[in-house]
């Protein structure tokens, strides 16, 4: 048998509703920094889907695919081949996700029919408070003051998430998992032009201003280049230091002490991290939250993610509508999709946080009865503005959340040999998180995804920072099963809140559309927060402007950069798909 590869390889765009999205993106220099896409297209068209045989993984990066497929061919397990994958992301995508952050997993038992889920998101410090992003006069300092330095970082939760899901599902030694990494960070990686555009424009100030950061990505003063090796000998040695020892080095040993030490002398808005704080961290297990779409089984994370409920309300809501009798990129198609995003995302705003902290209404948010009567406030013919939350069991009085989610984030799907399999989205939060550099590897701003104001017109917000908590994600790592609950579907994205929307438009385009999983990610984006209906520039649906305006939509056309990977489970194989709007990956066996 022979390696089957994509990601390199061009294909004829698929024509009208199919066509790949931001073929030639660029950057939109218009867009205020508080709204702007930092992780523009790569210049790769439509790429083709990838069949496989044994197993199969689809990653961000080339060299993180590499490192998955490895892990599989040894006969690693879909667990082992997410950790060697997000070893190397943390080494040639630092932008994006890392050991330094958090992440998202579920994953499937085949053998035991049993779906569980790995909460490894980052928690504030036990000594953070209310006031952390508050100024002097009681008001949320700006986005991007609050971002920058050690004030904005949160307890590290990946590596822990790691630590449980190994000790059940893994099958190779922790030790084998760490090789590729370290063999890379050691000997170099070759730059990517996404990478070096993202440190040129500075989109993050901090990578600049800080001064570990800045004398790795811009030696001798100039910013590093695509095509360049880039070596990395301190990740090489906290990894070495890893394998060899475990978790413990990271949480109670002397890589703790040095993230403690830059987080609490950052030389921007130093932080509240102790060494208490990130010898207490414990990863989460529980179950995942699914609901039902026709006959299919949708499942994703549950709070503190607003993901997978998000998602499911979403597909819930438009269960009524019979969305397969329209065709990809049909003007109503769009409507109706909008229209049921802004019902899940008003509740989002209102109901979704950490439920260890707050009563979240899960049940009654994806009860069926009440998607279809959220359903019913839908028009055919008429956007319907602004949605408010709706009133599901459970539900307490609390104020709407604005806080701001950045794209920054990575996706990994994976099935090995024996049909289990991952699905895992991974986040330092904005491009090159909190900028704040340790040994190699960077710190998230995770804090700034709590609410900066802890009460709006008297009232307290959900997502409001306090000790130990989590903060809300959009993460929606998702799996969707057939009725005879075998596995169909894996899938997720980066993409800061606009995640909810990739997926759920993905979802639609395989279960709905017929299409294999490349050609639904192919499709062009359209998403709606429950504010303007964004339609993805230079495709085929901004064209529906005038139509969708018409109807009583304020429309924007703009980059929609996701980087969603999934793999389909067909009787006779996998098929993958990986992002033409990014530089991701597919590989399998």
């Amino acid at each position: 048998m022979s390696r089957i590869i994509t990601g390199l390889c061009l294909s004829t765009l698929f024509a009208a509703g199919l066509a790949a999205g931001g073929v030639l993106a660029k950057e939109n220099a218009r867009l205020k920094i508080e709204d702007r896409e930092p992780e523009a297209a790569t210049g790769l068209i439509a790429k083709q889907a990838v069949s496989a045989k044994d197993f199969m993984v689809a990653a961000a990066n080339p060299y993180a695919s590499e490192a998955g497929f490895n892990i599989l061919k040894q006969g690693g397990s879909a667990v082992d081949a997410a950790i060697a994958v997000q070893l190397v992301l943390t080494l040639v995508e630092p932008q994006s996700s890392g050991i330094g952050g958090g992440a998202f997993i579920l994953h499937w038992d085949k053998s035991k029919e049993l779906l569980t889920t790995f909460d490894g998101r980052e928690i504030a410090p036990e000594k953070a408070s209310q006031d952390m992003f508050l100024n002097s006069a009681g008001k949320p300092v700006r986005w991007i003051e609050a971002v920058v330095g050690g004030r904005s970082v949160g307890v590290p939760g990946v590596l822990k998430a790691f630590e449980k899901a190994h000790r059940q599902y893994g099958k190779l030694p922790w030790e084998v998992l760490f090789q590729d990494a370290i063999k890379l960070a050691e000997q170099g990686f070759v730059v990517s032009p996404r990478l070096e555009k993202l440190v040129t424009m500075q989109y993050n100030p901090g990578i600049s201003k800080l001064p570990e950061i800045s004398r790795y990505f811009f030696p001798d003063n100039q910013p590093v280049k695509a095509g360049t090796v880039l070596k990395n000998p301190k990740l090489a040695a906290v990894y070495r230091s890893l394998a060899k020892e475990g978790v413990k080095p990271f949480y109670q040993g002397w890589i703790a002490e040095k993230i403690v030490t830059a987080v609490q002398n950052s030389p921007i808005a130093p932080g509240r991290l102790s060494l208490k704080d990130m010898k207490n961290y414990q990863a989460k297990q529980q179950p995942a939250v699914c609901g039902p779409y026709h006959v299919y089984k949708i499942c994703g994370m549950g709070p503190p993610s607003s993901g997978g409920i998000s998602v499911v309300q979403i597909l819930g809501q438009l269960e009524s509508f019979n969305l397969s009798q329209y065709q990809p990129g049909d003007a109503q198609a769009v409507h109706l999709f909008t229209q049921s995003s802004r019902l899940a995302f008003a509740d989002r705003d209102r109901f979704l946080a950490d439920s260890a902290f707050v009563d979240v209404p899960v049940k009654g948010l994806i009860d069926r009865r009440y998607l279809a009567s959220r359903a019913r406030l839908i028009k055919a013919g008429q956007d319907m503005g602004k949605a408010l939350p709706g009133d599901p069991v459970g539900a307490l009085a609390l104020a709407d959340d604005q806080a701001i989610e950045r794209p920054s984030t990575s996706h990994v799907s994976i099935v090995d040999k024996d049909g289990n399999a991952i699905s895992m989205t991974t986040s330092v939060e904005m491009a090159f998180g909190s900028a704040v550099m340790v040994e190699g590897f960077i710190l998230n701003n995770q804090l700034t995804d709590f609410s900066l104001a802890p009460k709006v017109n008297g009232q307290w917000v959900a997502n409001r920072l306090e000790p130990f908590k989590r903060p809300r994600s959009s993460m929606a790592p998702m799996m969707v099963f057939n009725q005879d609950d075998s596995l169909k579907l894996v899938v997720g994205s980066p993409g800061g809140s606009r995640i909810i929307n990739y997926v759920a438009q993905t979802i639609l385009g395989v279960l709905d559309w017929q299409l294999n999983p490349q050609q639904a990610i192919n499709l062009p984006h359209v998403t709606n927060r429950n504010k303007v209906t964004t339609l993805e520039k230079g495709t085929s649906i901004a064209k529906l402007k005038p139509v969708l305006e018409a109807k009583g939509h304020q429309v924007s056309i703009r980059d929609l950069n996701s980087g969603i990977h999934a793999i389909e489970v067909k009787k006779d194989g996998l098929l993958g798909g990986a992002d033409p709007r990014r530089e991701g990956k597919v590989m399998g066996l």
